[in-house]
């Protein structure tokens, strides 16, 4: 098959390389000319414009959008309603809000333009290890994606699947990174303890090597705190300062709205919180408070 992939960041780049690789024929458009040039030499064809890449590709076209979500995936999708015709299709790969993806269905849809919003996950190790997909849309739309989805995936019948309509990619995708932030918060807290335990003086990495064989925590998370450990035993080259990319709010907002109890994903996003403040002020306040009703000690700023 042949589409167009918007958006060459890490992901979207190495999406285009696995796809290049699996034979299809892939035309990449970035905002800069170098990222373009790196995905020729990828095997992917380049275009400069979204007007070129429109001109590029046969109908009926297949455009995956991989930007970051909000107002520039709105105005990639807008701009592209106006340059494709009946029976082209608009792919969101991003982290795009399931309610914006309804909304981008239904822009698209007078035009006889066919919306697919995917959730995607793989990091930077879906080029090899391929990508998990969740796909929201028509199934017969998904249906004729069939072997683009297949070559992105781990395997052509694992991994990757239809789990609803218009939205439920993506809402299964923020669900997904949901579950995510509270599994890492958990395994950052076990290896805090286990640090903190000075008298047995532990070698957190041999411990993470332990654990990868017939432990019930041993998991891809695991895999990759090994090799962070083995990188960096104590992690002194890393600022503790969390992001977050969205989904996390939008689980908790979903859980409030749904009557659902999610107190490990609701901490966790708001552990994330507290790593950027490098004022802590409530962490002072506290102090002060202390120090006031029970004259309690207070270790003064430097």
């Amino acid at each position: 098959m042949e589409l167009a992939m918007i958006g060459l960041g890490k992901m979207g780049l190495n999406m285009a390389t696995r796809l290049a690789r699996g034979g299809h024929r892939v035309i990449g458009y970035a905002r800069t000319a170098a990222t373009i040039e790196e995905a020729v030499k990828l095997g992917a064809e380049g275009a400069h414009s979204l007007e070129e890449v429109v001109s590029k590709l046969n109908a009926p076209r297949i455009v995956w959008v991989m930007v970051p979500a909000g107002q520039v995936t709105y105005d990639t999708i807008e701009k592209l309603s106006n340059l494709l015709s009946n029976g082209d299709i608009v792919i969101d790969g991003g982290n795009s809000n399931f309610k914006d993806s309804v909304r981008h269905a239904a822009m698209l849809e007078p035009k006889g333009i066919d919306f697919v919003d995917c959730g995607t996950s793989g990091g930077i190790w879906g080029l090899t290890e391929g990508y998990s997909l969740m796909i929201g849309g028509k199934p017969e739309v998904v249906e004729k994606m069939r072997p683009v989805f297949e070559t992105l995936a781990p395997a052509s019948d694992k991994g990757w699947g239809h789990v609803g309509p218009h939205g439920a990619g993506h809402f299964v995708k923020m669900v997904h990174n949901g579950i995510e932030y509270g599994m890492m918060q958990a395994f950052a807290e076990g290896y805090s303890i286990l640090k903190a335990k000075k008298e047995f003086e532990l070698d957190l990495a041999q411990v993470s090597h332990i654990w990868q064989h017939g432990s019930v925590v041993r998991s891809w998370l695991l895999d990759l705190a090994v090799r962070a450990l083995d990188e960096d035993a104590k992690l002194t080259d890393i600022k503790p300062w969390v992001a977050d990319s969205g989904e996390g709010r939008w689980t908790v907002f979903e859980s409030i709205d749904l009557d659902v109890a999610a107190p490990v994903i609701t901490l966790a996003l708001q552990m994330r919180f507290l790593s950027r403040d490098e004022e802590n002020f409530t962490a002072r306040m506290l102090a002060a408070l202390r120090n006031q009703f029970g004259g309690h000690a207070i270790k003064k700023a430097e």
